[in-house]
């Protein structure tokens, strides 16, 4: 194996790290991405029941006591309660912007290896194909052993940037489908709030 990567030539080093990297992000975004780190069901459904029941402070309360996203947003809602309803959406609205933001941290990173992993593939493959023609114009086509080498790093390299580039762009996909999602159940929970916050003022009068 370790002759395999040694093969590659020097290109084959920023390929590996870029796979480590990448292999990181993946798992740690994997991590934080879990539905019960963003938007616990059990949390929701007693904040929902706390608002339906018009207990506004204990509702403030316990989503002071949760540190995920979800519970920021509602803190948010009951925080400006007195405020128009207008108001209050355009506040939960840029809230969701900086939760978005926090759920799609280290995502770019990536989309990144995903794109250059490939061409450091090929940048490997031209200098395999150099090394080549180098040998054909110094030794002839007569020693097959020597050319094989040039042949060898150019093949290897292209192997290693899409191993790496194809993987990335597959997670790189999904960590954002599961954040749409995410940000789509923020959504639904914090309009689920607004309606049950003004709900009650709108059949006061």
């Amino acid at each position: 194996m370790i002759e395999y990567v040694i093969s590659g030539g020097p290109v084959m080093i920023p390929i590996g790290l870029a796979s480590v990297v990448a292999l990181a992000v993946f798992l740690e975004r994997l991590w934080s991405l879990r539905r019960a780190r963003v938007l616990p069901h059990a949390l929701l459904m007693e904040v929902m029941e706390q608002l339906r029941q018009g207990r506004h402070d204990d509702a403030l309360v316990r989503c002071r006591s949760a540190d995920v996203a979800v519970a920021r947003v509602l803190e948010q809602a009951l925080i400006c309660r007195d405020k128009p309803r207008e108001r209050v959406r355009e506040r939960l609205e840029e809230i969701g912007r900086r939760e978005a933001a926090e759920l799609e941290r280290y995502i770019p990173v990536l989309g990144t290896i995903a794109s250059i992993s490939p061409l450091l593939g090929l940048l490997g493959t031209v200098g395999g194909m150099i090394l080549t023609f180098q040998i054909i114009q110094e030794q002839g086509l007569g020693n097959v052993g020597n050319l094989a080498g040039g042949i060898s790093q150019a093949l290897v390299t292209t192997f290693a940037g899409l191993s790496v580039g194809i993987p990335a762009v597959v997670g790189n996909r999904y960590l954002l489908a599961k954040v749409d999602a995410l940000l789509l159940d923020l959504e639904e929970a914090s309009l689920g709030a607004l309606d049950l916050l003004y709900g009650e003022q709108r059949e006061e009068p």
